[in-house]
């Protein structure tokens, strides 16, 4: 019971920080936060996604990409340009290090206000870093794992946030409903979507990138936009019409 807590927690934390953070605030500037915020979920982003922490920066120029080439060679994840779920995420991993390390070529339009902490990321992003997380993780499974079946979901907690991007970049580009039609394949892959926490309305998010609410219809509640508001109701963030 204590592993399914744990995973269940950290699930959902690191997906949180994955969206709020590093998905509508980096990539598609939703809404603005002052430095003190800013660096604040640098951190949160750490703690949650420990392993498996991305660049809030790294993030943002691939997915901005993402966006705007879509379904075709130069999309980082396209299912599309990948025989497989595991061949799309080697693939993306390329990309991500190629960002990360400035080896990879960048259109200026993809790099406008982006969060930057180049020390923080330094150390988060650092093998060092995520070999201390590993061992963390499989200490806590030893300590509390009172059967060697838990140990099948150490696997996916030490490599959580790119899971998550895997169930997203592929599947809700394959399977789903669409709301919108666009020239490429998006699709909301779930009617209510608890799960992911709103991001598989991958079609809505397709039409409307920059929307802090991914959900369209009566039954598409994003479970994270009501904190967005309740964060902009406390002054932490601000809301903007300005798109990257």
């Amino acid at each position: 019971m204590v592993i399914l807590l744990f995973f269940t927690g950290l699930w959902y934390l690191s997906l949180f920080s994955q969206t709020f953070f590093q998905h509508r605030y980096a990539a598609h500037g939703s809404f603005t936060m002052s430095k003190f915020w800013e660096r604040f979920f640098f951190v949160f982003s750490y703690l949650t996604q420990g392993s498996s922490y991305m660049s809030p920066r790294a993030y943002a120029v691939m997915h901005r990409m993402h966006h705007a080439y879509t379904d075709t060679e130069q999309d980082p994840h396209s299912p599309q340009f990948s025989t497989n779920i595991f061949t799309m995420m080697w693939r993306t991993r390329g990309f991500y290090a190629a960002v990360v390390k400035n080896t990879k070529a960048v259109e200026p339009r993809f790099l406008k206000n982006l969060p930057e902490w180049k020390a923080f990321d330094r150390w988060a992003g650092s093998g060092l870093s995520r070999l201390l997380w590993v061992a963390a993780y499989v200490s806590f499974f030893v300590l509390f794992a009172n059967s060697y079946w838990w140990f099948l979901l150490l696997p996916i907690v030490v490599t959580m946030g790119a899971f998550h991007g895997a169930i997203i970049n592929w599947f809700a580009h394959k399977y789903g409903y669409i709301n919108f039609r666009l020239r490429n394949t998006s699709k909301n892959l779930f009617v209510i979507d608890v799960l992911m926490l709103g991001e598989s309305y991958h079609n809505n998010h397709h039409k409307n990138p920059s929307s802090v609410n991914f959900g369209t219809r009566w039954h598409e509640i994003d479970p994270v936009y009501p904190i967005i508001v309740l964060l902009k109701w406390f002054k932490i963030i601000r809301f903007t019409k300005v798109t990257p």
